[in-house]
């Protein structure tokens, strides 16, 4: 059980650290019903009634928090989702933690359903291309791998999350609703699904330069995420005590060196690398593959400006100095 950061009213709620425990019992119960002759391939076939099923329960799940977000109390709500226009707010979501007794639904949704689930799908595309053609493609096999590894870390590493914007500012509305639970399943295991009707020959070359892409990407996503978190939970861990910060009216100090003197955004960068080494085992024949790239870009773009905004207003003349020290926002002397 871990903290989370302090709340407006100056408490901190708990937190379940067992995700990667979740990983593993749901690995292990889908190989036994491999084992048992499931036909998990089937999940191939049922792709878009499952998404249309999860789009209905996001929507459900946010008329459910959306109006019982008005029984919660003034320091429960969330900085920006408490605008007054109902549409604006029923997406943006208006209470920060919502919980039915001790279970946070905006905790749980976020790393377990939807990660988990990608998972699963991934896995019922591989056993579907095993079916059709008597074994798994070497590209299919590291869509999979990559992909199982960045689950597994995110879920090893969960306690991260706690200082995430998603946890610690935005409330949990519709946005978050539909992104974990729909969104994150169905359209991130897209190159597993294109690579079972257009199934690619990858060489041993191709295959050896996307894996060390892959590591580039995990590496500096690794690194800097867990450099961010033990500051933010410890800045005088031995780890970063030595880094040089800048101090800020509000009493906490801004990373001006390590991976956060780099780029304002080094685990962005590892991010955007890993995405782009999971599309191109699907070679170039189609753009599909390429959407995740595509829509993560401006995904990350977006949250980088949202993130720039909040930080200028919270921490003013400290974080311009720190724009000055740190010019580039995500990519080394390009952006």
């Amino acid at each position: 059980v871990s903290e989370g950061l302090v709340l407006k009213n100056g408490t901190r709620l708990q937190y379940p650290i067992n995700g990667f425990h979740a990983l593993v019992v749901s690995v292990g119960l889908l190989l036994l019903l491999l084992w048992l002759g499931v036909p998990l391939g089937s999940l191939f076939d049922l792709l878009l009634p499952l998404a249309v099923c999860t789009t209905g329960l996001s929507f459900l799940l946010s008329f459910y928090l959306y109006i019982s977000s008005f029984w919660a109390p003034p320091h429960a709500l969330a900085p920006g989702g408490n605008t007054g226009n109902p549409l604006y707010d029923f997406f943006i979501g208006r209470e920060l933690n919502p919980r039915i007794g001790n279970f946070d639904l905006k905790y749980f949704c976020e790393l377990r359903p939807g990660l988990i689930g990608w998972v699963v799908v991934n896995l019922g595309m591989l056993m579907k291309e095993v079916e059709l053609r008597d074994e798994a493609s070497l590209a299919m096999l590291l869509v999979n791998g990559f992909q199982l590894l960045y689950v597994a870390d995110a879920l090893w590493n969960e306690e991260a999350v706690l200082t995430t914007m998603d946890i610690v500012h935005d409330g949990f509305g519709f946005m978050l609703a539909f992104g974990d639970l729909a969104w994150v399943p169905f359209a991130y295991s897209l190159q597993a699904s294109f690579l079972v009707v257009h199934p690619v020959e990858l060489g041993g070359a191709a295959a050896t330069a996307i894996v060390l892409l892959n590591g580039i990407g995990y590496y500096i996503f690794r690194k800097s995420n867990s450099q961010k978190n033990v500051f933010r939970r410890d800045p005088k861990h031995p780890s970063v005590s030595s880094l040089e910060t800048i101090a800020t009216a509000t009493g906490k100090r801004l990373l001006v060196s390590g991976w956060w003197g780099l780029v304002r955004h080094p685990n962005y960068l590892g991010d955007l690398l890993m995405a782009l080494a999971w599309s191109l085992p699907c070679g170039f024949s189609h753009l599909l593959p390429y959407f995740y790239v595509g829509y993560f870009t401006v995904l990350l773009v977006h949250r980088e400006a949202r993130d720039e905004r909040q930080c200028r207003a919270k921490y003013g003349q400290a974080w311009d100095a720190y724009c000055q020290r740190v010019p580039y926002r995500i990519f080394p002397y390009l952006y």
